[in-house]
């Protein structure tokens, strides 16, 4: 039994710059059903995909792919915030739409040759997937496909995935930035 996620995601203007509407899925996080709903609507998309591991990246990607994980038997791999990982790391800079950022991986995150679902909460320019995948396939693993719960289409990162040949899934979208 779906039902539409959508309107439990809260829009919260000029956050964290002006002129930015920023799509808070903690608001959806906090709904029990609504949860729920994102777990079994990604792991419904996935089900008959072939991959090894899920990549969640910092911070709101580990919420949904450790829970994805977990549904899927799947192990998980966070991708991180730059200084947060304890052991030993690549990292991977990037723009983001009000700036740029770091994030960085494990160096023994995965074998080469497995294959990575990469995850995470929203999907605006596409810089902070591409750094994942970047990451991933510096390591040697494969990404085919990326799942988002929002989709900002008018920002272009679905375009950027796929013109680097990721397959793209958002559960929902928002016009506008």
């Amino acid at each position: 039994m779906s039902f539409d996620i959508k309107p439990l995601i809260r829009t919260i203007p000029d956050y964290p710059h002006k002129g930015i509407m920023f799509r808070d899925v903690t608001t959806l996080f906090g709904d029990a059903n609504g949860m729920r709903e994102v777990v079994q609507q990604l792991a419904e998309l996935y089900k008959n995909q072939e991959f090894d591991l899920i990549a969640g990246i910092d911070a709101r990607g580990f919420i949904i792919g450790g829970a994805l994980a977990i549904e899927m038997g799947k192990g998980f791999i966070p991708i991180r915030k730059k200084g947060k990982l304890p052991a030993d790391v690549i990292s991977e800079e990037y723009d983001l739409e009000y700036g740029s950022a770091i994030i960085e991986i494990h160096e023994d995150a995965l074998k080469k040759g497995q294959k990575i679902l990469l995850l995470d909460d929203l999907l605006a320019t596409g810089g902070t997937a591409l750094a994942g995948i970047k990451l991933i396939r510096r390591l040697g693993g494969i990404v085919e496909h990326a799942a988002f719960i929002v989709d900002l289409p008018e920002l272009g990162g679905s375009k950027r995935l796929a013109d680097d040949g990721i397959i793209v899934s958002a559960l929902c979208a928002f016009d506008g930035a």
